[in-house]
């Protein structure tokens, strides 16, 4: 006789030691298959405190099993009725299971009893994964499990108090109910599923038929009987009802035809048409995890193995996790966090706009002192200075309003120190900002003049008047004749202009937030603001002649207008030229075009002789065929080092739906999903194509990502797309990197100039590669064709990231979150399939595809726990509503770790 002990105190490998433990016949002949593995799994599964001693009796020809049961120094555990009784019941069951065994095996030839002997290990394993299921079963795993195979959440119903919910309900069924019926349609409606109305009907027949009941409607004592069955708390109460709704039958068995239907259900419910379509393969994937035994079936307990063991499975690009961060000991209050978080991240704002404050006040106040000691003061009075000092400060914001928009300018100056104070990602703010207080110095400039200045000067008396004759040659006008004059007609052109440019430029109209009738409406929309902003450089050259003109000054340098505009005007007159003669050198070959789903598509073009940009920045693309005038920016997705120029264009304007046109439209083809419609790269006939300009690079906030220790990208939909070059940057320096390391020992060939990243210098791709040790990428997305855009580059980065520098996660937010009862399955299919092919089943790639929602809470709380002290950039690209909470937790997080975070956001 052997006897062996196992206990979750020893560690054994998963092979069983078949030498010491079986005799000729081997042990797969006498105990099948399962039984090394189910003693070993056994072993690692039991508690601490819950050792099991296995004793078996081996002759020459059978093996017997004689007893099971717990350990000698873990008979305390009897006092709690468990573990004991379940042993005992254990050993019972596996004497008669290996009964048939103690027949000599020369005694079983024939081909009857061999297939008897088959069927037998079939269920002997069947049943052993059984009792090993309900071994595993801890009150730890069931606990966990409550998290999961939700039917109602808080993001379902609202709300988390039971009795709160149920009143919910009952008001619901009291609008839909109709002769105090509901009806089996409106039952999803009533209990908060009314967006999965399919799933809901699933749902609602699983109950009924526990219930024995065969009815269309219920009443309301009957929905609150359903409505307890659903909320549950019990892991076991929704696991039999989610069992029961693959169960149509209610044979207690679930086949692979019954695990497709909940399959495609689930994908119903969630608008995965894809998933959908390949029901039938998951089903299949499904059946051969839980029924290897190729019973045809599976049972409830082996679908809630499936479910208590997730964690297992969901072991691959995990979510982060929920540790927590050791705060920083030394923190001061609340509010001297919230002012330090407010100064640290907006000190660069502070000081440009407390200079130009200072500017303007400045200019004020000097022209305001100097008008008091003139002569017309003596007429006007106060409100000659007010208005003369108001129209200081607009030749001054009239002038510093264009370096904002000089792209070109700003674009170096990035690359220069004055990063470091100057916020150039702002630029379009301050920009609003100076257009703003332009709006007031107008106001008050034309208003006191209009109301007070020149009724002063036609009421004059003869005295009086006499102090400034000259400059209306000794003859007092009237109030129409100074409208009607140079300064007076200059004056409200220029207002006039404003007011509809500035009016256009508004958000509501720029985006076609407001609706106008025909022909109203074609004044709203990115073309009239485009159009209306350049009537802009009639003010100004109304502007130079209304200050050449001017009452009470007359030397020449007096007339100060022309100085403070004329340089920053030359600069920008210089910056649009430069543009035009550009793009006309930029004109760009295309290579590809590629229709991809969401209403994307992307441009590959030849890359210009000389263009050179940096990850991050954008470009303008102007197509004349659609218009002469119109360009439109977009951001890069290639890398530097690669020999050609991409970008992905989603089509939600009246301009890139055009340019979507033009470029694939073609009576001799069609376009394909995911597929050139011009064929492979490099082979496009350019005859007849549309000409095609481009212009740039222009900086954008991410091209600053070198700068950091540790990159957190963020972005929504299409506004991956600035972080796509990122990471292809990164992975092209891997590449240079490998590649110098490997020819550090041996001389270079021809071939090896020609790689991926040429164009690289080696120097500079180590210092990259010395600051930046690790980027965390986070996409989400609504629709899950989305990931077609970017898969190749998230596989090849996958597949080369052999440094782990790179961590990708997707987001799907059209799924239920993992845990709801809608997308339990899914998120098992998922899981199953990474693990037999190591591909997601939503993505496509080697990425693991989340739902919802991130935690950016958590996600921040992770990297500061991974990172401490170093310098995260936080860049994010997408709709400005997150912009707000990202931001706020880099404050937040910076102030209370080690880890400082730096945010930069920009919108599309």
């Amino acid at each position: 006789m052997r006897t062996a002990s196992f206990g979750s105190s020893s560690k054994y490998s998963r092979s069983f030691d078949a030498a010491e433990c079986s005799r000729e016949p081997p042990l797969y002949d006498v105990g099948g298959a399962m039984l090394p593995v189910y003693l070993n799994d056994l072993s690692r599964n039991i508690n601490g405190e819950d050792m099991v001693e296995v004793t078996l009796e081996l002759d020459d020809n059978s093996v017997v099993l004689c007893s099971v049961a717990p350990a000698a120094n873990n008979a305390d555990d009897d006092q709690n009725g468990g573990f004991l009784a379940r042993s005992t019941s254990a050993a019972s069951r596996l004497r008669r299971m290996f009964s048939w065994r103690r027949t000599p095996s020369s005694a079983r030839t024939s081909t009857s009893d061999a297939e008897e002997q088959h069927q037998a290990a079939v269920v002997t394993a069947r049943e052993m994964m059984k009792m090993k299921a309900k071994m595993i079963r801890t009150k730890s795993s069931a606990q966990r499990a409550l998290g999961g195979l939700r039917f109602i959440s808080t993001t379902t119903a609202g709300e988390s108090d039971p009795d709160t919910l149920w009143k919910l309900v009952e008001a619901r069924f009291d609008v839909l109910a109709v002769d105090g019926f509901l009806s089996r349609q409106d039952f999803g409606e009533c209990i908060g599923m009314e967006d999965s109305k399919e799933f809901a009907l699933g749902v609602f027949d699983a109950v009924a038929r526990r219930r024995r009941l065969k009815t269309v409607r219920i009443t309301k004592a009957e929905l609150h009987d359903f409505w307890l069955q659903v909320s549950d708390d019990s892991f076991d109460a929704r696991l039999q009802i989610f069992f029961d709704m693959a169960d149509i039958n209610g044979d207690g068995k679930i086949t692979r035809d019954e695990v497709q239907e909940l399959i495609m259900l689930s994908a119903s419910a969630n608008k995965l048409s894809n998933f959908k379509e390949r029901a039938k393969e998951y089903a299949s994937l499904i059946m051969e995890e839980l029924d290897p035994e190729c019973l045809g079936y599976i049972e409830l307990w082996q679908l809630e193995t499936l479910l208590l063991q997730r964690d297992s499975y969901m072991n691959y690009s995990r979510p982060l996790s929920t540790t927590s961060v050791g705060w920083s000991q030394n923190l001061s209050s609340v509010l001297m966090n919230k002012f330090g978080s407010l100064l640290l991240d907006n000190w660069q704002r502070g000081l440009i706009l407390s200079l130009w404050i200072t500017a303007m006040a400045g200019v004020f106040t000097w022209k305001f002192l100097q008008y008091r000691k003139k002569d017309a003061f003596q007429v006007m009075g106060n409100c000659l200075t007010t208005a003369k000092g108001a129209a200081e400060t607009l030749k001054l914001n009239m002038a510093l309003i264009l370096l904002p928009v000089c792209r070109n300018i700003l674009t170096w100056l990035r690359s220069t120190r004055a990063r470091l104070v100057i916020p150039f990602d702002d630029n379009i703010n301050f920009h609003k900002v100076i257009a703003g207080a332009i709006a007031v110095g107008v106001i008050v400039h034309a208003g006191v003049h209009l109301t007070c200045d020149f009724p002063r000067i036609v009421r004059s008396s003869p005295e009086k008047f006499a102090l400034i004759a000259t400059d209306f040659k000794d003859i007092q006008p009237t109030y129409t004749g100074l409208l009607r004059g140079v300064i007076g007609t200059t004056g409200i052109a220029m207002v006039v202009l404003m007011i509809i440019a500035f009016t256009l430029a508004t958000r509501r109209f720029r985006r076609n937030g407001k609706k106008l009738p025909p022909p109203l409406n074609r004044i709203t929309g990115f073309n009239a603001f485009w159009y209306s902003h350049h009537l802009l450089g009639l003010v100004y050259v109304l502007l130079l002649i209304h200050g050449s003109f001017l009452f009470l000054v007359h030397r020449w340098y007096q007339k100060t207008t022309w100085m403070y505009i004329s340089v920053p005007l030359i600069l920008y007159i210089a910056e649009r030229s430069l543009r035009t003669c550009r793009s006309e050198h930029y004109a760009v070959r295309i290579l590809k075009v590629s229709v991809l789903p969401g209403g994307v598509f992307s441009l590959i073009m030849a890359k210009p002789n000389g263009f050179k940009y940096k990850s991050g920045q954008y470009i303008f693309l102007q197509c004349p065929t659609i218009s002469s005038f119109e360009w439109h920016p977009f951001s890069l997705t290639s890398a530097p080092g690669d020999n050609y120029l991409s970008v992905h264009i989603r089509t939600v304007g009246d301009w890139t739906k055009e340019l979507k046109r033009v470029f694939t439209e073609d009576n001799s083809s069609t376009c394909v999903i995911g597929r050139a419609k011009f064929g492979s790269m490099g082979n496009v006939n350019q005859t007849g194509l549309p000409k095609l300009l481009v212009d740039g690079p222009y900086g954008a906030p991410a091209q600053d990502y070198q700068n950091y220790d540790v990159l957190l990208l963020v972005g929504l939909g299409i506004g991956a797309t600035p972080f796509i070059s990122i990471l292809k940057d990164l992975l092209n320096n891997t590449r240079l990197e490998d590649q110098v390391d490997s020819n550090t020992e041996a001389s270079r060939s021809d071939d090896s100039s020609n790689s991926f990243a040429s164009s690289y210098d080696t120097s500079s791709a180590k210092k990259k590669s010395q600051r930046i040790r690790n980027a965390h990428f986070y996409w989400v997305t609504r629709e899950p064709g989305s990931f077609e855009w970017f898969k190749g580059v998230m596989n090849e980065i996958a597949e080369m990231d052999h440094k782990g520098q790179i961590e990708m996660h997707n987001y799907l937010t059209s799924v239920y979150e993992e845990g709801d009862a809608r997308s339990t399955l899914i998120t098992m299919v998922q899981a199953l399939n990474h693990a037999k092919h190591g591909v997601d089943i939503l993505s496509g790639t080697r990425v693991r595809t989340h739902f919802a929602r991130p935690n950016w809470k958590e996600v921040f709380n992770k990297v500061a726990a991974k990172h401490p002290c170093s310098t995260v950039g936080v860049f994010y690209c997408g709709m400005p509503i997150l912009a707000k909470e990202l931001k706020k937790l880099s404050q937040e997080l910076t102030f209370k770790t080690s880890t400082r975070f730096e945010f930069h956001k920009e919108y599309f």
